[in-house]
């Protein structure tokens, strides 16, 4: 029975296939042992944003609302010649926002 080369990963892009299949195998070995690397290094970033993020939750301003993010900014708004206090946050690509107060609760 002869030998049969490995199948890549279905979700590989076509360009790296290519390059892979003509590289040499020392190549090879150095593209794995990058990779390798290339992916712990990538993990422990993910792992130490996640923990900022964290830290960052743990600082919630007392005022803030639960289903307002601890990430969000306070932000003025002018609507009739009136101005507003609004909770803002993005969500993906939308700007999120949530009222507050007024800037001048007496007036």
């Amino acid at each position: 029975m002869p030998y049969e080369p490995p199948t890549p990963p279905a979700n590989l892009p076509t360009e790296i296939l290519s390059s892979l299949n003509e590289s040499t195998p020392e190549r090879l070995r150095d593209v794995a042992t990058y990779a390798e690397a290339l992916a712990e290094h990538k993990e422990r970033e993910a792992r130490l944003e996640e923990e900022a993020d964290q830290d960052e939750v743990e600082e919630r301003p007392d005022d803030l609302p639960d289903d307002v993010p601890a990430k969000a900014t306070i932000t003025i708004k002018e609507i009739n010649d009136n101005r507003y206090y609004y909770w803002q946050w993005r969500e993906g690509e939308k700007i999120k926002s949530k009222y507050k107060g007024p800037v001048n609760p007496d007036a």
